[in-house]
């Protein structure tokens, strides 16, 4: 019998070819990399967004430079600025006829030769030419105060802010029952334009 024959089962084992040890003519396969030590990953650009830490850096829902267009409370508050505006210019105009009036009485024969009148009716006509005045300018300022929101800052807000506080306190005192209206629209205002909203829209970048 022959050892030399492959097929002779009584032969001496065949040995095996050997493997070649890892790294030596194979190249290894290498881990996926994970995120570096210190180095977290930041998430997607547009999941930042209001209420997710990043907001502020990134801008308003993710948009560099804050909303793109006027937040709904803000919008609700440039629309009170310019009722309340519309507002001063009626009320500075019902004055204005008061004022009309009362010169027109002072020209009556019946009330020229009365002094207590006379001096009453000037100290009031001047008066209500005054509170005309003021009324007048104030709805001004508000419709000119809503006209800025499209294009004006942190100034704007602040000043806004500002307007409707003496806006609601004038409501409540000394026009107690007609400054009621005004003082509901301006707490409605100061609270719209000093929410989160309020302060992204005008402090985004122009």
């Amino acid at each position: 019998m022959s050892f030399g024959d492959p097929n002779n089962p009584y032969g001496p084992p065949q040995q095996q070819p050997q493997q070649p040890a890892p790294g030596y003519g194979y190249p290894q396969q290498t881990p996926p990399q994970q995120p570096g030590y210190g180095y977290p990953s930041a998430p997607p650009l547009g999941q930042q967004g209001y209420g997710q830490p990043g907001y502020g850096q990134q801008g308003y829902g993710g948009y560099p430079g804050g909303p793109l267009t006027m937040p709904g409370n803000v919008k609700a508050a440039r629309v009170m600025l310019f009722v309340i505006g519309g507002l001063q210019v009626i009320g500075a105009i019902l004055i204005a006829l008061s004022a009309v009036a009362i010169n027109a009485a002072k020209n009556d024969q019946q009330l020229k030769d009365d002094v207590d009148f006379q001096q009453l009716a000037d100290y009031s006509s001047g008066a209500l030419w005054a509170v005309t005045a003021v009324a007048l300018a104030w709805g001004v300022f508000a419709i000119v105060l809503g006209a800025k929101f499209g294009s004006g800052g942190s100034g704007i807000r602040i000043t806004t802010m500002v307007f409707a506080i003496i806006t609601a306190v004038l409501g409540i005192y000394p026009f107690i029952v007609v400054g009621l209206i005004h003082t509901v629209l301006a707490i409605l205002v100061a609270v719209f334009v000093g929410k989160s909203e309020g302060a992204a829209w005008f402090n985004r970048a122009k």
